[in-house]
């Protein structure tokens, strides 16, 4: 982890809301780099810098941590999350309200640890919101079926609620090929054709089952999918989708 000054991330963030031209729509979810480093903190701050104050009132953070753990779908089991810019509460109710929902969520924290990319989201999100709940949730088995389930519990129980929705995924391991298919596939409502890219051999990324869980997610709620840079070659790329204002008939 680069221990970068809140002063550093301040700037970074207000650089990158005085260089976007483009027509703000309400935010829903981001893909963000698994670290914070160097090379991908512009990254986080293209995607950070369109959260204002009061937009969220809750922040779900999804990040795969693939291994022999026995819970597919563990979130830990703390009251608090603490960061050097200060402690955030836990959404313990959100978190029951998963474990209610579907077989494979569990309130576990065998898949915990201080490393999780969790922390360096928290650090620029606490940049942007004050008042916040929190929500880690861990993937340690990305097969389709547990992916899909992710993504049902998520796009169901958070449809019409005040949260955002942060999917950890080093994009950039994608050639960009691949990149160019997903979006294709994403673009052309595709959900099978996705499950399959992202799950077949010649994918290996660090974050593949969050990726597919928040693309799932963001193509059922018919938002426009944007990446930061386009060329995963160019080095670290994050993305965020859109709520879409339906015209009205006049």
């Amino acid at each position: 982890m680069c221990l970068f000054k809140q002063d550093e991330i301040k700037k970074r963030l207000a650089q990158s809301a005085s260089n976007s031209t483009d027509d703000i729509h309400p935010l829903r979810i981001v893909f963000s780099p698994t670290s914070l480093n160097h090379y991908s903190i512009d990254r986080f701050a293209d995607i950070y810098s369109r959260v204002s104050e009061g937009d969220f009132d809750t922040v779900v953070i999804v990040e795969s941590q693939p291994g022999t753990h026995e819970k597919k779908l563990p979130m830990p089991s703390h009251n608090t999350f603490s960061t050097r810019f200060g402690d955030l509460a836990v959404n313990k109710k959100l978190r029951n309200e998963l474990c209610d929902e579907d077989d494979d969520f569990f309130i576990d924290d065998e898949a915990y640890s201080k490393n999780l990319s969790l922390f360096d989201q928290l650090l620029f999100i606490q940049n942007r919101l004050k008042d916040f709940s929190v929500l880690s949730i861990q993937i340690t088995d990305e097969s389709p079926s547990i992916v899909k389930e992710l993504s049902a519990a998520l796009e169901e129980i958070l449809a019409s609620r005040n949260a955002l929705l942060v999917f950890c995924c080093d994009i950039h391991h994608l050639s960009p090929g691949v990149l160019e298919k997903i979006v294709t596939q994403f673009d052309n409502d595709n959900r099978s054709g996705l499950i399959n890219t992202l799950n077949s051999d010649g994918v290996t990324m660090n974050g593949a089952g969050s990726f597919l869980a928040g693309l799932l997610i963001a193509e059922k709620w018919k938002t426009k999918l944007t990446f930061t840079q386009p060329d995963p070659s160019a080095g670290p790329v994050s993305a965020f989708a859109e709520v879409q204002f339906q015209p009205i008939p006049g």
